[in-house]
């Protein structure tokens, strides 16, 4: 077929943030495109994940503060702040804010030349899509030059009776009009980990299930076990080594009974959230047309430069698999277009999937890039890395009438290889940790090493100045600073953990 006679340069299947940057990227280029969505504009991201998850986590936080920590200040907080709390105004509230954020993603692509299609599509052939319109019904077929897939991904359901009638996914969080009494979460990933955080700290008895010991277990072991005692300290019911859910069945009073494989039994539940893993959105899209395949796992096969098998058709985020977060989706996206519409060299218009900061707004949050120490011994050999740690109570717990050892704890790791430092892993878990990790995500994306880390002045009081200054005091094993320390204020009676491996 010959180029010139396509409906399009550039169509692009699914409006989330990835086909949402791709589109804008390739009209700036001049291409001729068209994007189609059979939901909400924005995704998965904007509509029932980070935006509103954030929302909710700031919520959350702002509860804890209200109920658990203004009275330390000297303000009248207390359980009464959180009994105030006002479920449906703040889902309102939530609701008209991803509202608002549709509209300008709509406006967004109108204003770059964007067509934006709402309909079902699937493929016909390597350049040619079919689509169902949404509000009609009607057929249409579009042809293309390059056809991009980025139709994200979706919760799924484990297996077991009454399990799919009687439980929502993450999903279905976002469409819960009131806040349970008593919720059982189930799953082990970041997701679980989120909403268990949120709800518990809104005033939710939670019940966190787990199939295996923790949570988060692809983490650094430091970072998943410092989650887990935080969360077992502030009272969320934790269900381990459980096989997973058994059975969800609704008892005499209305509410809901879960069983575990294990055993496991918790009655008088309100919401039963599942959130094991997601799944790839590829079914609908009649990709054997066009000769794209797929992995063992259900997702689309694609190389560095995100082609399929197919020359003509290219596939960028969830639908992948390959770190599946929303700015790898749009890195991903604006790459590709630059590449197949702004001329620029094969070799830099790709993203790169080494070195990805990541953040979980669990509670306390967690920043992390780079390599586990289990994955830096791997690759680099324990004799090779010097691992530096640090354990200690944040500033704003200072002032708290409570025993050090009761305080929250902020903990982070420098993992480092080679004689010259290099730094391959960076982990924290604390208060700020979602806000800090950006800058140093840039560091170690740029190779920093560890004396390039101690040639920066450290922000004090800050928790971000350890990383700074970590090893360079007290530096034999278990260090108890028997001093005030020039960190954030610790003192004696709250002893910092300053180890070197």
């Amino acid at each position: 077929m010959d180029t010139k006679n396509y409906d399009y340069d550039y169509v692009v299947i699914g409006a989330g943030s990835g086909g949402i940057a791709s589109s804008k990227r390739a009209a700036m280029h001049g291409a001729k495109v068209a994007v189609i969505e059979k939901a909400r504009l924005g995704g998965t991201c904007v509509n029932v994940g980070c935006v509103p998850k954030k929302v909710m986590w700031c919520a959350a936080h702002l509860s804890e503060a209200f109920s658990k920590d203004a009275h330390h200040y000297g303000f009248s907080g207390g359980v009464e702040c959180a009994q105030s709390f006002d479920w449906a105004k703040l889902k309102a509230y939530r609701d008209a804010y991803i509202l608002r954020l549709n509209g300008i993603y709509e406006g967004g692509l109108q204003s770059s030349g964007v067509v934006t299609i709402k309909g079902t599509a699937s493929l016909l052939d390597s350049h040619t899509v079919s689509v169902v319109d949404t509000p009609t019904g009607d057929v249409k077929t579009l042809t293309a030059n390059y056809i991009l897939i980025a139709t994200g991904g979706r919760p799924i359901f484990p297996e077991g009776e009454g399990i799919a009638e009687h439980c929502i996914s993450s999903d279905g969080f976002f469409e819960l009009t009131y806040l349970p009494k008593k919720a059982v979460i189930v799953g082990a990933g970041y997701i679980a980990v989120e909403l268990s955080g949120v709800l518990h700290s809104l005033g939710t008895e939670v019940h966190h299930v787990l199939r295996k010991h923790k949570a988060l277990r692809e983490f650094d072991a430091m970072i998943s076990d410092a989650l887990d005692e935080e969360s077992t300290k502030s009272g969320i019911h934790m269900h381990r080594n459980t096989g997973g859910l058994a059975s969800v069945s609704i008892g005499e009073d209305g509410k809901k009974i879960v069983k575990t494989i294990s055993g496991d039994v918790i009655n008088g539940v309100d919401t039963v959230i599942v959130a094991p893993g997601r799944i790839p959105n590829v079914e609908t899209l009649n990709l054997v047309s066009a000769g794209v395949e797929l992995s063992s796992d259900g997702y689309i096969q694609v190389d560095e430069y995100q082609n399929t098998t197919c020359p003509s058709i290219l596939a960028i985020g969830d639908a992948c698999g390959n770190i599946e977060l929303t700015p790898m989706a749009i890195a991903a996206g604006r790459r590709l277009a630059d590449r197949l519409f702004g001329g620029q060299n094969h070799k830099y218009a790709k993203v790169s999937y080494e070195n990805v900061p990541t953040v979980v707004f669990s509670h306390p949050p967690i920043g992390t890039i780079g390599f586990t120490e289990t994955q830096a011994v791997e690759k680099y050999g324990r004799e090779n890395l010097k691992i530096y740690n640090s354990t200690f109570v944040n500033l704003y717990y200072g002032i708290f009438q409570m025993s050090p050892a009761d305080k929250p704890k902020t903990r982070m790791k420098l993992i480092c290889a080679g004689e010259e430092e290099k730094i391959v892993g960076l982990h924290v878990i604390g208060i700020g940790a979602d806000e800090m990790l950006q800058g140093f995500g840039v560091a170690i994306k740029m190779g920093a090493t560890k004396a390039d880390f101690d040639s920066c002045i450290a922000i004090h009081p800050t928790s971000a100045e350890e990383f700074v200054t970590m090893g360079t005091w007290g530096t034999s094993p278990q260090f108890s600073g028997a001093m005030v320390s020039p960190l954030n204020g610790a003192v004696a009676s709250e002893p910092r953990l300053k180890n070197i491996k």
